[in-house]
């Protein structure tokens, strides 16, 4: 096993345990704040059409006890950020998982030098969870924003970025990993509706986009690339002029799976009709 501690779930309602399905339907979606998303209706109407096994939140935005949920077929696990109102992270599960656990392992954060910066410290703020099921690990993440003025790339790109894909790879080393959330980077130029005018902004660095490589050549597959490799399909829209009425997006919401798991992997889609986020949901099914 990994160097993981557990952390006991702190669920709402908590399901009988279950045993892993023969599929599973799995869910990612930066809600942009979940009281929100709530109060728009937009979750509970998300839920309904989808079903989810396992739905992953970014950004949430709320601690446990402050967003009015009835959920009884999942179990609710919470990353929150220690500063309100702000990132943040949540697992919503039909399935009891084996271990939880949040935020990076000390082996993780003893390696790297974790110094806060002018927006705060990356290990208070909610940004990853880490589920172990019997055939995977599940990682969701909220990659820190490397800001406008890109004063969080050096973070991104000599702290954050490095030290989850060394996680994600002693994860790996003991069963497969499924990772997903926001990370905040558009990987190729068929990743963003306007890649010549964004070459040097936040979200399409030649940084960023080499995190994301490094997590490919490590041999974790971008899901939705595997079946769709030239279509070009966006998860966020900027409030600004109409940007989504237009479809002038990002792709920066993924599924990346180790490569092992591709026999596993039957779709992987991006669901662009939910509104109520300036994201919009991404999924896979799994088949064991």
């Amino acid at each position: 096993m990994p160097p993981l501690t557990p952390t006991n779930p702190t669920p709402s309602a908590q399901p009988a345990p279950q045993p892993t399905p023969t599929t599973m339907k799995l869910f990612s979606w930066n809600v942009n704040g979940l009281r929100a998303v709530l109060k728009k209706g937009a979750l509970t109407e998300f839920l309904d059409a989808t079903h989810p096994d396992l739905l992953c939140l970014q950004e949430t935005k709320a601690k446990p006890g402050q967003a009015e949920l009835d959920l009884p077929e999942y179990l609710e696990l919470w990353n929150s950020a220690d500063r309100p109102g702000y990132s943040g992270t949540a697992v919503f599960s039909k399935f009891q998982p084996l271990s939880v656990h949040n935020g990076f392992p000390d082996s993780i954060i003893q390696a790297y030098d974790w110094q806060p910066d002018r927006y705060g410290d990356l290990l208070t703020e909610g940004r990853i969870q880490t589920l172990e099921f019997q055939p995977f690990y599940l990682v969701n993440v909220y990659v820190p924003n490397s800001k406008r003025d890109l004063s969080r790339l050096q973070l991104r790109e000599q702290l954050w970025d490095p030290a989850l894909l060394r996680f994600l790879q002693l994860l790996d080393a003991h069963k497969p990993v499924v990772i997903c959330g926001d990370f905040n980077a558009a990987h190729t130029p068929l990743d963003l509706a306007r890649p010549k005018d964004n070459e040097h902004n936040a979200g399409f660095t030649p940084e960023e986009r080499q995190g994301i490589k490094n997590l490919l050549s490590a041999g974790f597959v971008d899901t939705f690339r595997y079946f769709y490799p030239s279509i070009q399909r966006y998860t966020w829209w900027s409030h600004w002029s109409h940007a989504r009425e237009r479809n002038i997006g990002w792709r920066i919401d993924y599924f990346f799976v180790s490569s092992r798991l591709l026999p596993h992997l039957k779709s992987a889609e991006i669901y662009e009709q939910f509104l109520g986020s300036d994201h919009c949901p991404v999924g896979i099914t799994l088949e064991f």
